[in-house]
């Protein structure tokens, strides 16, 4: 009998007392496959607008706003929906976002903070200024998944829209600095509680959009771009 070890490649798929290491190996893989398909999965069936309106909170507050508006029905058929614009496209920063939402899990399920159109009126302007923080930090990231100044013809704007982008490129504005409340109802002072958004983020070292180039009001925006 040879006292010869056996070789790497049967090592590899000779049984142990318990399990060959291939087997391990393999089964190890298959299940890593499984896992990571089941994960994105479940990732992708929470980034639809029906996972995001089936909270009555969602339904009969911001999703009942975005109907009829330009990003719901418009001449072209393309349509941005709630994933869209508040969840980004990135891995890194999706994930980011997924766990933040935990947090409005617990609100949905535990505190109630807004299920009741009272209470969503109420909390309307600290949600709104989340949004308008996060859309500041990213350069309305979402929007230039659509809308980029590098590929807009402002010969085929009206006036006053061309005058304005140009204005926003020359500035170095973002989309967000002009278009609050374009597909949802804004909170009452909502440029006061945006100015606070910008002033806040200015002390973090994001210096604040100039003065004179936003729209004056958000919903004047919405009735604009509607009748396009």
């Amino acid at each position: 009998m040879s006292d010869q070890k056996p070789g790497l490649f049967n090592r590899f798929f000779t049984p142990s007392a318990v399990y060959s290491f291939g087997g391990i190996l393999i089964g190890g893989f298959i299940a890593g496959i499984v896992f990571w398909g089941g994960f994105n999965w479940t990732l992708e069936m929470t980034n639809t607008e029906e996972f995001c309106v089936s909270c009555h909170e969602m339904e009969v507050n911001v999703y009942a706003e975005y109907q009829g508006t330009i990003h719901q029905n418009n001449g072209s058929g393309v349509r941005a929906t709630c994933p869209d614009c508040h969840v980004p496209k990135d891995w890194t920063p999706k994930i980011i976002r997924k766990i933040q939402a935990s947090k409005e899990l617990y609100g949905h399920f535990i505190t109630h903070v807004v299920d009741t159109p009272e209470k969503f009126a109420e909390h309307r302007a600290v949600m709104a200024s989340r949004e308008w923080a996060r859309m500041k930090r990213t350069d309305s990231k979402e929007c230039r998944n659509c809308h980029n100044f590098d590929y807009m013809d402002f010969t085929m704007q009206e006036t006053r829209a061309a005058e304005n982008h140009q204005k926003a490129i020359d500035e170095g504005k973002t989309c967000i600095d002009c278009h609050q409340g374009i597909a949802h109802d804004l909170p009452s002072n909502y440029l006061e509680h945006y100015e606070k958004v910008v002033s806040d983020l200015d002390d973090k070292g994001l210096p604040p959009p100039a003065q004179g180039t936003r729209f004056a009001d958000g919903a004047a925006i919405r009735a604009h771009l509607s009748d396009q």
